[in-house]
């Protein structure tokens, strides 16, 4: 199915909406490596980098008037990523993020991110991104980017998705689930119902919809996602065959045995790039998701949310 019949010679314009944050990465007292990353940055950097000129791609976020800040934005310029749907707030600052990894490559996490520029990006009586959606042929947003909304933040984040949906545009919603960022589970549920009605592509991790919904197994989780009221699910379920599909018809496509992991970071926001790059540009979910497959396989193999861009030529679209 393809999802803009007659667009071919014109780029697609999508925005990605959500919080990136300064990153480290190395063990406590020890020496740090300093970059940045955030769940929906990291799918917009990779959909930049897989789509090439036939995908514009913006990132919806604020960010604060300081240096720390104007570095982000020539970071995200550099990768191809658009800024014009950026707010500066003056006196604000990103959130900031220190990851620890195991032997095995699992990632452990320390955030300083209560007052972050990100979380107060609707208090403005309107917006870049809302100013500017019918402009836009597709929309991405993830559980964080609700979660760290106030809930008249997200209000206006659900009514954005309805009135693209409504037009035709194309509303993926990510079902990544952190929940310390969530007063209670039972909160996360109320606003996940509603930003999966107001989707037409929902992407599943299988484990983070198991503790959303508090289910006994990992099946148990896939059948509740194959049970959304979307029209087009994604299930991610780790080394296991990626399930896609909806009303009914369903397909399994092979993950990409990996010899060795190195960082899970971005696994699942690269599965997400790689998907929607490839679905935007007419291929069928089955397709565009073992593209996805190949692309995380490819990340988890690097240290870090952003992996470089010699690491992965053979995934980036070369016009």
């Amino acid at each position: 199915m393809n999802l803009f019949p007659g667009a071919a010679q014109r780029p697609i314009s999508i925005a990605a909406l959500g919080e990136c944050m300064l990153e480290l990465q190395g063990p406590a007292f020890g020496q740090l490596r300093q970059t940045f990353g955030g769940d929906t940055l990291n799918t917009a950097v990779y959909l930049a980098r897989c789509g090439g000129a036939r995908l514009r791609v913006h990132y919806a976020t604020a960010l604060g008037d300081d240096s720390l800040s104007a570095g982000l934005l020539e970071r995200w310029a550099l990768e191809g990523v658009q800024t014009g749907l950026v707010q500066r707030l003056p006196g604000r600052l990103p959130g900031l993020y220190l990851i620890e990894l195991d032997e095995g490559g699992e990632r452990r996490f320390h955030y300083w991110r209560g007052q972050a520029a990100a979380r107060a990006y609707f208090d403005a009586a309107t917006t870049a991104l809302e100013e500017q959606a019918d402009a836009l042929d597709a929309l991405y947003l993830s559980g964080i980017s609700l979660a760290i909304l106030p809930p008249a933040g997200r209000e206006r984040v659900l009514a954005l998705m309805a009135r693209m949906r409504a037009r035709g545009a194309v509303v993926a919603f990510d079902n990544n689930y952190r929940p310390r960022l969530w007063e209670s589970a039972g909160e996360a549920r109320h606003w996940y119902e509603r930003a999966f009605a107001a989707a037409s592509i929902a992407l599943i991790t299988a484990d983070d919809h198991q503790a959303l919904l508090g289910l006994p197994s990992l099946d148990s989780a896939v059948g509740a996602a194959q049970a959304l009221p979307v029209a087009e699910v994604a299930i991610k379920r780790g080394a296991l065959p990626t399930v896609v599909g909806g009303d009914g018809a369903w397909q399994e496509v092979a993950t990409e045995a990996v010899a060795r992991v190195v960082d899970t970071t971005a696994a699942g926001d690269s599965f997400a790039a790689g998907y929607l790059s490839q679905r935007l540009a007419g291929a069928a979910p089955a397709a565009a998701a073992a593209f996805g497959n190949r692309l995380a396989a490819r990340v988890i193999q690097h240290p870090g949310a952003l992996i470089p861009r010699d690491a992965m030529p053979d995934l980036m679209a070369t016009a």
